[in-house]
């Protein structure tokens, strides 16, 4: 009798390693996401920043995002004002600079328009965050015209930057004496 016992039980023992062998080898079924999708939504959410800057101007872009600028037309005064702003475009970068350089072309021929410090409070002293020219009605133009390809340069803690000027005319919200046609690629029926 204790054969049988004996060969039951190692007959058991067989089935049992093969049964167990054999979910072993079946492949898993759950379902993972990619190992790179949180990483890269962590990536989307670093850089992802507004599309204008606090003061509803167009974002220069300074390196590799290192820093921003902001660049604000204001239409009604011709006024031309650059706000330096951190990577997460929030809080103003005081620079060491008395002036800074917007570099474009005007009907084909290059053009320099200087900006002056104007200090912001909070500032530090002999910085500035804010660069303005005031009642610059070229610059206000000419940064409007087709292929005028304007670039801010500054030099922020002995780094030197050149930032594309991409600037977006809005037409809501804004009076306007004068005619827009005159400005090649001007996109009048944006609203």
């Amino acid at each position: 009798m204790r054969t049988w016992k004996t060969l039951g039980l190692a007959a058991v023992t067989v089935v049992g390693f093969i049964v167990g062998c054999s979910n072993e080898a079946k492949p898993t079924t759950t379902k993972e996401k990619p190992a790179t999708t949180p990483a890269t939504d962590e990536h989307a959410d670093e850089h992802a920043h507004p599309s204008h800057g606090p003061h509803g101007g167009d974002l220069i872009e300074l390196g590799d995002e290192e820093y921003h600028a902001e660049f604000v037309h204001d239409e009604k005064t011709s006024d031309v004002t650059i706000y330096f702003l951190d990577a997460a475009v929030k809080n103003a970068v005081a620079i060491d600079a008395t002036e800074i350089v917007i570099n474009l072309k005007h009907d084909g021929k290059p053009e320099q328009h200087k900006l002056a410090a104007e200090p912001q409070e909070g500032d530090s002293p002999g910085k500035s965050s804010r660069f303005v020219s005031k009642k610059n009605d070229d610059l206000c133009h000419a940064i409007e015209e087709e292929g005028a390809n304007a670039k801010l340069q500054v030099t922020i803690d002995g780094k030197p930057f050149t930032g594309a000027i991409q600037h977006e005319h809005d037409h809501e919200g804004h009076d306007h004496d004068h005619e827009h046609k005159e400005h090649v690629g001007h996109d009048d029926e944006k609203k």
